[in-house]
């Protein structure tokens, strides 16, 4: 459920700043229609870098996304050899787009330059062929039906607006049940290029493609920046987040410093499945801190607790609150023996789920007045080392 909230959020969000900028560049034609052909230059470089750069971060759905786009804007403004068919078959093109768009929903990041980017290449012709083969076919289909003009009006709603009705359906779904801002971003391209097609957006296709790709190029910069730094696991800031919060501290805060008690002996005896999980678990409870912490993984089962404007009296409660509810909070674990499904119907193997607890051991330091991030860190490793020698799952100062 919270994973569909967040994609819910993030659609929503990614919705409204597309809609203000098309609403932008809608409202102000007044001012830029008369340089459009500054639009027209400067699209080919934004194509270019947004390729490179989305290439270099491993965000090939965007690259081969851009790279099609390219190739439509050359070839609908380029006398090319394929021009003229290309825009005599409007049905075909919107197809065809539907189809790629629902394509690169589905498929996971692989490098461009590949046998993975070679074998997608390969997919796009295929949806191109199925765009042409399925008009072909809604026409043999009514064929059938003896066209008047009730089968010619459902002609239209086969060809069309049935694919347009269950595109959007998958991607507005799948951009939900995923929070991927790259699902996203298919939506809204399919959104685009439907709404250019019905004539409903009534913009130059440079003005088009350069709010579109310029939006790539910005999901691609939010998404490196996530990638460089959040923990991919814990989905919580890391260790290059915390140097640069460092940065930005007064001369007033205070750091506690987690530790999973006995880590890597649960992750022997349960696995790296469930360590995983129990890293995850740890996260989302430490996430919950109050007093304006700023929670971060440091580094394997270790977290960091950033206070600002707060001395270690003022934190103290808040971090003996949050280790009471990892400590009290039952984790089910299921035996790893239950493989065939007689063992799962016998009664016998019901009692094979086992539910344990884990417990946090947290070292807390303030700054003082000579001390820096990195001694008063140090400070807090210190007292973390005190709490593990004196019993664990407890707080030290």
């Amino acid at each position: 459920m919270l994973n569909i909230a967040n994609g819910i959020k993030v659609t929503l969000l990614s919705l409204v700043v597309i809609s203000l900028a098309f609403y932008v560049a809608i409202d102000t034609q007044h001012i830029w229609l008369s340089k459009v052909a500054l639009f027209e230059q400067s699209l080919y470089g934004l194509f270019i870098i947004t390729i490179i750069f989305s290439a270099h971060f491993s965000r090939s759905r965007f690259t081969f996304l851009t790279i099609i786009f390219a190739l439509f804007y050359i070839t609908i403004n380029e006398q090319l050899a394929w021009s003229n068919w290309v825009l005599a078959n409007q049905s075909w093109l919107l197809l065809s787009g539907l189809f790629i768009f629902a394509l690169l929903s589905q498929l996971k990041e692989r490098g461009v330059i590949s046998a993975h980017g070679i074998s997608r290449v390969i997919l796009f012709g295929l949806c191109g062929l199925s765009a042409y083969v399925w008009g072909i076919a809604i026409e043999v289909v009514i064929e059938q039906l003896n066209v008047n003009q009730f089968t010619s009006n459902w002609n239209h709603y086969l060809l069309l607006e049935v694919p347009i009705l269950l595109v959007s359906l998958l991607l507005l779904w799948r951009s939900i049940v995923t929070a991927n801002l790259v699902v996203v971003a298919l939506l809204i391209s399919c959104i685009v290029w439907c709404l250019h097609f019905y004539k409903i957006i009534e913009l130059p296709w440079s003005v088009t493609l350069t709010v579109l790709v310029s939006y790539y190029l910005l999901v691609v910069v939010v998404e490196s920046y996530f990638f460089a730094y959040r923990d991919e696991l814990t989905g919580l800031p890391s260790r290059r987040a915390l140097n640069q919060l460092a940065l930005s501290l007064s001369n007033k805060y205070s750091i506690a410093v987690v530790d999973i008690d006995f880590f890597k002996k649960f992750n022997d005896s349960y696995g790296h499945d469930i360590g995983d999980q129990v890293l995850k678990l740890v996260a989302s409870k430490l996430n919950t801190v109050k007093k304006g912490g700023k929670v971060f993984r440091y580094g394997g089962e270790e977290f960091c607790i950033v206070f600002p404007r707060k001395n270690t009296e003022q934190i103290l409660t808040e971090l003996e609150r949050i280790r009471l509810v990892i400590a009290n909070y039952k984790m089910v674990i299921r035996s790893p023996k239950r493989k065939t499904k007689e063992q799962r119907n016998n009664k016998k193997n019901k009692g094979s789920v086992k539910k344990v607890s884990v417990s946090v051991s947290i070292g807390v330091a303030q700054k003082e007045r000579n001390t820096n991030f990195e001694q008063t860190f140090k400070l807090a490793d210190q007292a973390l080392y005190k709490a593990k020698k004196t019993g664990r799952n407890k707080v030290c100062g």
